[in-house]
């Protein structure tokens, strides 16, 4: 069996968790097994019938006053209980921020082996340890490992695969369970959120993502950058020296130590292209750069590329789109 962990939030579903439950599906289907899925939350109960279109037979939800909000620890302990009580041969997650988190927790609880970021599972013989390949170094290195344990431990590598509904889909059975949680469980929890402002696009969920770097010339020329956005329905990012000059906050990061995003549409404007900026969107399905410098390292990366000067590009690309829109 493999049991795939799911991510939510106060109900909305992750959509790296289908990239999760599809990883987890063609895996079944190549060792012959059935998949179940994990849901921690009352809340959550609302999407569990989303997931029987990607292959999950059995969603095992798990419901206790103290899961109302998330808690890594308390996360973690639901799974390994699960796991205790199923013995899945695998325990498969997204590498999300908050899948890292919780397997990292259960894999210290369960004091097995965890296998990060992995793109694919290369050999899986019933007995002995598997071999797998996985992202390192933010995606530049790629690593081939083995993992020896009774349980598997792995999170997938995000954007590595897409979510794909399977052809098989059936009806998805909910079985219910309270697992046994103390208050060290809960010693570290959301108490409180600070929600984006009112109509803005999340940028790890973007499907067009205009980024800045140096090159837009300070806080003030963003402007130009949220307006194009606006009018394709996207969100603004930047690069790491934008934060680190104060222009942009941090949570605007893309990179490896930033947001990591998928877009269909990805609009580089005045970014060198440093290499933890390629990792965090070598994932966008096309990648448009503006940039003054015909060698700058990203246009390696390029679908098409503008060179030229962004502040007289990027008003006239958006003046065309208010022509095209009647706008």
């Amino acid at each position: 069996m493999i049991l795939t962990l799911i991510e939510h939030d106060r109900g909305r579903l992750n959509e790296l968790s289908l990239e999760a439950l599809t990883f987890g599906r063609l895996l079944g289907e190549r060792l012959g097994v059935t998949q179940h899925a994990l849901l921690i939350g009352e809340a959550a109960q609302q999407i569990a019938g989303d997931l029987g279109g990607f292959g999950t037979e059995i969603v095992h939800l798990a419901v206790h006053d103290e899961l109302s909000e998330y808690a890594p620890r308390a996360w973690a302990r639901s799974l390994v209980e699960l796991v205790t009580t199923l013995q899945p041969g695998v325990v498969v997650a997204s590498a999300s921020d908050r899948g890292a988190e919780v397997m990292a927790y259960a894999a210290s609880i369960l004091a097995a082996p965890l296998a990060a970021n992995c793109i694919e599972v290369v050999d899986a013989p019933s007995d002995d340890a598997w071999t797998v390949t996985r992202q390192r170094w933010g995606g530049s290195l790629l690593e081939v490992a083995r993992v020896a344990a009774p349980v598997k431990l792995l999170t997938v590598a995000p954007h590595a695969l897409l979510p794909v509904r399977s052809e098989a889909a059936g009806a998805t059975e909910v079985a219910p369970f309270t697992p046994s949680l103390t208050d060290g469980d809960v010693a570290a929890r959301v108490t409180g959120r600070v929600e984006a402002g009112a109509g803005k696009v999340s940028l790890s969920e973007a499907k067009v993502v205009v980024g800045g770097g140096r090159g837009v010339g300070g806080a003030e020329g963003f402007g130009r950058l949220e307006e194009l956005a606006g009018l394709l329905g996207g969100a603004v990012g930047c690069s790491r020296v934008v934060t680190s000059n104060g222009w942009r906050p941090h949570t605007d990061q893309i990179g490896q130590t930033g947001t990591r995003i998928a877009p269909d549409l990805y609009i580089a404007c005045g970014i060198s292209g440093a290499t933890q900026h390629i990792v965090g969107c070598r994932a966008a399905k096309k990648i448009l750069v503006i940039n003054t410098d015909a060698e700058a390292p990203i246009l390696t990366q390029a679908d098409y590329a503008i060179i030229g000067d962004l502040a007289q590009i990027v008003p006239a690309i958006s003046a065309e789109i208010r022509k095209a829109s009647g706008g």
